[in-house]
């Protein structure tokens, strides 16, 4: 084993192969987490759910006050 240099086994390791390894593995971890989760699609959904009726309310609120000021000017 005297014929095996060490050195340059370590410096191809941290070089080459530990940088490949790192890549590939948060790559991939990354990948997997890049979609929602089922609780995170529901939340999701409820809340586009309550911005639209909130904007219905608006809308209606909008015209009861547009209806209501155009009596008091006429």
């Amino acid at each position: 084993m005297s014929d095996i240099d060490f050195n340059a086994i370590g410096i191809i390791f941290v070089a080459f192969v530990l940088p490949m390894w790192m890549f590939l593995h948060y790559g991939s971890r990354w990948r997997a987490s890049r979609g929602l989760a089922a609780q995170d699609e529901k939340l999701l959904t409820d809340l586009w759910d309550a911005a639209r009726r909130m904007e219905e309310r608006m809308d209606n609120l909008e015209r009861a006050l547009g209806a209501d000021s155009q009596r008091k000017t006429s």
